[in-house]
């Protein structure tokens, strides 16, 4: 639609770049796919001659679009134009190549312009465009278009792909940049995710909770994962069931809850920062409540690599998808380096660390 109105206030000639992944998909999406220029309404005496074999598209009123592919960035050497559509950025194999390209032959008219669509890769262009302060960036997801879809289509995405990395990116069009040398790599955690139905019987099941430095601190956010191991010695992590911006009383009872709704042995909390206060708001709720209280004496880096190793063993499976605790993990040295707490990663390692070690106790999961 935006190739369209700059086609009809055109004064005179214009010059445009179309530029895809490939000259097939130039031609099967920004051609005559459903959205296509060629499938547009264009008005009487206005429609596009298409000639395929110089690969243009001409308008009666002097506007010239030629196709281009990213898989050819020396095409791009020698035209000039006044505007570009460039789709599916994320898949051009030779993406910053092809876009310089496209920037020096950019350089007609007054206000020469470029639109890129795409899902949100983890690419280096699109990183390189979403830093510079002089692109503007517009957003949207799959439901926001769910209407023009197929009937059960986004229901039946969302229900297989909702929450995923690969949902997140292709439905709801997320930008999700991972460390690619992190501790915990993404791409591990989605091939060892399993569905609830999946999960075998557990011999242990902790609640673990990381509380918040100050509880006024803007942002702050108690860390509560809920955690399984089986006989097999592998292990599961239930819930994230963490709450921001709460008040002592409000993450304590959350941390309650989760112990009843897990049937959990018990409570694992740090106290490095609440000393006694974590145990005593948990007994407020349930005097009775079976807690453990744990100190960190090392850093949270050093303390997370056994757990990572778990993971890069495959022994570590999320029982559905927990996005905010996914994303805290695979930048958990970033958020250390940034002075900024990983709250829920630090739970889920403590949840982990105390799954780990020997615990000679039945467990009796209820009468």
């Amino acid at each position: 639609e935006w190739i369209r109105s700059e086609v009809l206030k055109a004064a005179g000639p214009r010059r445009i770049a179309l530029v895809a992944p490939t000259l097939h998909d130039a031609r099967a999406v920004m051609l005559e796919g459903v959205s296509g220029l060629l499938g547009l309404d264009w008005p009487a005496g206005l429609r596009p001659h298409h000639e395929p074999s110089r690969r243009q598209l001409r308008w009666p009123n002097g506007v010239l679009a030629q196709v281009f592919s990213a898989d050819e960035p020396d095409s791009l050497r020698g035209p000039q134009f006044h505007l570009a559509w460039c789709d599916e950025i994320g898949r051009w194999k030779k993406g910053e190549q092809v876009w310089d390209m496209l920037m020096m032959g950019l350089r007609l008219g007054e206000n020469p312009r470029v639109l890129a669509t795409t899902t949100p890769a983890p690419v280096p262009l699109i990183r390189r465009l979403l830093n510079d302060p002089a692109v503007w960036r517009s957003h949207a997801t799959t439901a926001h278009n769910a209407a023009n879809l197929g009937p059960g289509f986004f229901s039946a995405m969302q229900a297989r792909y909702g929450g995923t990395r690969l949902g997140r990116q292709e439905l709801d069009g997320e930008f999700i940049d991972d460390a690619e040398d992190g501790l915990f790599r993404r791409a591990r955690i989605e091939r060892a995710r399993l569905r609830k139905d999946q999960v075998p019987e557990l011999q242990r099941i902790v609640v673990a909770v990381d509380p918040p430095a100050s509880a006024a601190a803007a942002g702050s956010c108690c860390g509560i994962v809920v955690a399984g191991r089986d006989q097999a010695g592998r292990f599961y992590v239930l819930e994230d069931a963490s709450r921001a911006n709460a008040r002592p009383l409000a993450w304590a009872r959350a941390a309650m809850d989760a112990l009843r709704a897990h049937e959990a042995d018990r409570i694992v909390a740090e106290v490095n920062q609440g000393g006694d206060m974590v145990e005593e708001l948990l007994r407020q709720i349930t005097p009775d409540a079976p807690f453990q209280a744990v100190r960190a004496t090392r850093g949270k880096q050093v303390r997370a690599e056994p757990v990572a190793a778990l993971y890069e063993q495959g022994r570590v499976h999320h029982v559905g998808a927990m996005p905010e605790l996914e994303d805290q993990l695979v930048d958990f040295e970033r958020l250390i380096a940034a002075g900024k707490s990983p709250d829920r990663a630090d739970a889920l390692v403590w949840a982990i660390t105390a799954l780990m070690r020997p615990h000679p106790e039945p467990r009796i999961r209820s009468l």
